[in-house]
């Protein structure tokens, strides 16, 4: 009984990782199913999202009569603020480009925690890893700007919610040490909240109706992936965890199109998001033996 319990276990925490893939991609998905009908800006959708996760996670806590348990603010701190400009970058992104390439650029986060692994961490200087990291590099280079005349500066917001998005990894895999779920959700969707009102409460006013469904469509989708794939990563390791969730990159090159109305990816486009999906799956694997 023991290992068919296991293995039912994987397969519902792979089904949840895969989910949440699915509900992040749909909560950017919003993001352009609504610029044809409401003008509400990216900080508005992303304040929208940490609000109703705020609240939730409340209600969770509510619910099961648990409170918060801090050993280390720096560490709740550093990963609320580095996440926040993190999805800040990325709603923007989506925004000013296409549903496809905002999700493909904020899956180069594993790449980014491998630069930074290597510049501060020397037992993680490896040369098959750092020559991963220059493939998925080109591949970066090719779903921007397979040539010069096609690059577009918006794009350059969704390579910076991957280097954000890194960071924002890196502070959690440290606070996971220390705190529980519920305690990092709070932190990073209330510090999240307060730092988008403030520094962006110009773009935020009483919604309509319409409004209100797609600023709630969008919050809710992503919340929802937030918890699925916390769910997912208690029943799955780091490694197959994050091979699963780079199921987001062929899930925006496929669904754009159909989903959105991107335009679809050229071939240069195709390749450089392999480029990148292989690079992600070689050091999502590498983290085994290290």
């Amino acid at each position: 009984m023991g290992p068919v319990h296991s293995q039912r276990a994987r397969l519902w925490g792979d089904l949840s990782i895969f989910a949440s893939a699915f509900f992040f991609y749909l909560s950017t998905a919003v993001v352009r199913w609504g610029a044809g009908h409401v003008e509400i800006d990216a900080a508005y959708y992303v304040f929208a999202r940490f609000l109703v996760g705020i609240v939730t996670v409340m209600a969770v806590m509510a619910a099961g009569r648990t409170g918060l348990r801090v050993r280390s603010y720096h560490l709740l701190i550093g990963r609320a603020v580095f996440n926040c400009i993190a999805v800040y970058c990325f709603y923007k992104a989506v925004a000013l480009t296409t549903v496809a390439e905002g999700n493909i650029l904020n899956m180069t986060f594993p790449l980014f925690v491998a630069v930074f692994s290597w510049l501060f961490l020397k037992k993680q200087r490896e040369v098959m890893a750092s020559l991963m990291v220059v493939v998925a590099f080109v591949g970066i280079w090719l779903v921007l700007a397979p040539d010069l005349t096609n690059f577009k500066s918006g794009s350059l917001w969704g390579l910076a919610s991957g280097v954000t998005a890194a960071a924002a990894i890196l502070y959690l895999n440290a606070s996971r040490r220390d705190h529980d779920t519920n305690t990092i959700l709070f932190f990073m969707f209330g510090i999240g909240t307060i730092a988008i009102y403030a520094v962006y409460h110009r773009h935020i006013f009483v919604p309509n109706a319409t409004e209100i469904f797609y600023l709630s469509l969008c919050a809710g989708l992503g919340v929802i992936g937030q918890y699925l794939l916390t769910i997912g990563f208690r029943y799955v390791s780091a490694v197959e965890g994050s091979i699963v969730s780079c199921a987001r990159i062929l899930m925006a090159a496929l669904l754009g199109p159909y989903m959105v109305g991107d335009p679809a990816l050229t071939p240069a486009g195709w390749i450089g998001a392999f480029l990148i999906l292989g690079a992600n799956i070689y050091l999502a694997v590498r983290r085994v033996g290290a």
